[in-house]
C-alpha cells in the first residue's frame, strides 16, 4: 500500500513557472510579492473549481436566458497569519465579494508546535466554504491547528491551500483532517531537521515582508 498523501497538486504550467520564480533565492522582494499575487488568483481559481451553480433570469442585449450564477453564500478566506496574507490579494482579486479571516499563530522553535495569538472570523462559518490560506505546509501543525479552531468555530465545509508541501506534513494533515481537501502547487522532497521544506522557498514569510 502506497503511503503517498492524499492532496491535489495543481500543475497548471504558470503556477509551476511562477513557483519557479519564487523559489530563486535571488528574487527581490518587490517580485517576490507580484508572483505570489498572480500564483494565489491561478490557485483560487483551481481550488474553486467545483464550487455549486445555480441560475437566474437575465436579459442579454439579444435574448432572454437563464444564466448561471455562483449559489449559497459568498465563501470565505482565512489567512494563517503572517505569510497567509500573501496570498489574499490575488484570491480576492479573483472573488472581491468573499469574506476574510484571519489567525495568528506562531511555530515553537524548540517544539514545533503552533501556538495562537489571534483568531478573527466571520460568524456565519457554517454556511460558507471556508479556504484557509498558509504558503507552506511543512510539519502542518500551524494548519491542522488552524482547521480545529475553524471546526471548533462551526467551519463545516473546509479546504487548505498552499504554495508548497512536504510529504510529512500532507501525511500529518491527512491524519488530522481526512475530511478537509488539501491543494499546493508542489509537494517537494522532504523536511530537514529543522523542520523546513526542500527545497522549498525559504520563508515564505521573511520573504513577501522583506523581514530579513
Amino acid at each position: 500500500m502506497s503511503d503517498a498523501p492524499d492532496i491535489t497538486v495543481i500543475d497548471h504550467p504558470l503556477v509551476q513557472h511562477k513557483l519557479t520564480l519564487l523559489r530563486d533565492k535571488d528574487t527581490p522582494v518587490a517580485h517576490f510579492r507580484r508572483l505570489i499575487r498572480e500564483i494565489s488568483l491561478l490557485l483560487c481559481y483551481e481550488v474553486t473549481r467545483d464550487l455549486p451553480l445555480t441560475t437566474r433570469a437575465i436579459e442579454t442585449p439579444v435574448a432572454p436566458m437563464e444564466a448561471p450564477v455562483l449559489a449559497g453564500k459568498k465563501l470565505c478566506f482565512v489567512s494563517v497569519l503572517r505569510a497567509g496574507n500573501g496570498l489574499l490579494d490575488g484570491m480576492i482579486d479573483l472573488m472581491p465579494s468573499a469574506r476574510v479571516g484571519h489567525i495568528g499563530l506562531y511555530r515553537d522553535a524548540e517544539t514545533l508546535d503552533a501556538v495562537e495569538y489571534y483568531y478573527k472570523v466571520p460568524q456565519d462559518l457554517g454556511d460558507r466554504l471556508t479556504i484557509v490560506v498558509d504558503p507552506m505546509l511543512a510539519t502542518a501543525n500551524s494548519a491542522i491547528a488552524a482547521v480545529q479552531r475553524l471546526k471548533d468555530g462551526g467551519a463545516r465545509h473546509m479546504k487548505f491551500l498552499s504554495l508548497v508541501a512536504s510529504p510529512e506534513g500532507a501525511r500529518a494533515f491527512n491524519a488530522a483532517h481526512p475530511d478537509v481537501g488539501l491543494y499546493t502547487g508542489a509537494l517537494d522532497s522532504h523536511l530537514n531537521e529543522h523542520g523546513y521544506i526542500v527545497p522549498g522557498l525559504g520563508d515564505a514569510g521573511d520573504r513577501i515582508f522583506g523581514t530579513k
